[in-house]
Order: structure tokens, then sequence, then C-alpha cells
């Protein structure tokens, strides 16, 4: 079973501000692969990612219906802590749901749409594959 413990949440939580990207990576509706930096990328729930999209019409948004399955990677070099997050996103429908996304996320993020134009996504997750130079290789699913 997954459950996103602090540790986790915690390193999600400051990726921006520790310069660790959080990509997110899918197959187009052209079936060709696409990765993406998505800094509003947060823990949502317990076996749950999130992120806001600014261009509701950008290729991730297009590609959820016939192409939900995304991989998001966290990659710390400097700690040697690689977290891959495997699973299905689906469009945040309800309005408070989508305000969660919105108001979770990064304050930087924020800025970056305002007016909150954009769309919010959830990420169920499958699998979380942890890699660690201090603890080794952790699966959860």
């Amino acid at each position: 079973m997954i459950k996103l413990d602090e540790s986790i949440r915690d390193r999600v939580r400051r990726a921006i501000d520790d310069f660790v990207p959080i990509t997110v990576s899918y197959i187009e509706t052209t079936g060709k692969p696409h990765i993406a930096f998505y800094g509003s990328t947060h823990v949502h729930g317990d076996a749950q990612l999130a992120l806001w999209v600014r261009n509701p019409q950008g290729a991730l948004p297009r590609t959820i219906a016939a192409q939900p399955n995304v991989a998001c990677i966290y990659g710390n070099i400097k700690e040697r802590v690689y977290i891959t997050f495997e699973g299905r996103a689906r469009f945040a429908a309800d309005p408070a749901e989508r305000d969660r996304v919105y108001t979770e996320m990064h304050p930087i993020e924020q800025k970056f749409d305002a007016e909150r134009k954009g769309v919010a996504i959830v990420i169920d997750l499958d699998r979380v594959t942890i890699l660690s130079a201090a603890t080794g290789r952790l699966v959860l699913e």
C-alpha cells in the first residue's frame, strides 16, 4: 500500500527551494514521449500527487483522456535521493479540489497563474520507487 511518509512529503514540498526540479513524463496523443518540468507538483494525499498546468490547451491536458499514465521523477543528486512516482492522471473536476490543488502548490508557482486560468491535475499513484545511498531501494505499491 502506498502511503507517502513525511520525509517524501517534505522533499517534494521543498523541491523548488532546494533547486531539485520535478519532471513529469507522459505519452502525447501523437504517440511520442514527452517530459517537462512542473514546479507546481506537490503531494496531494497519502497516495496522490497534484500539479497545476497553466495552459489548459497544453499537451498534458490534451493527453490525459487517452493516455492517463504518467511518471514523475524527483532527483536530488547532492543528497543522492531519487524518487520515481508512477500513476494515472486525471482532472480535478470538483471546484473545491481544483482550488485545493492551486492553494497547495508552491507560492512561486501561484504567481505564474494568479488569475487561475490553468487546470488542476491529480495523479493517483500506483507505484513509488525510492533510491537512496543511505537506505537502498524501496518500492511502495
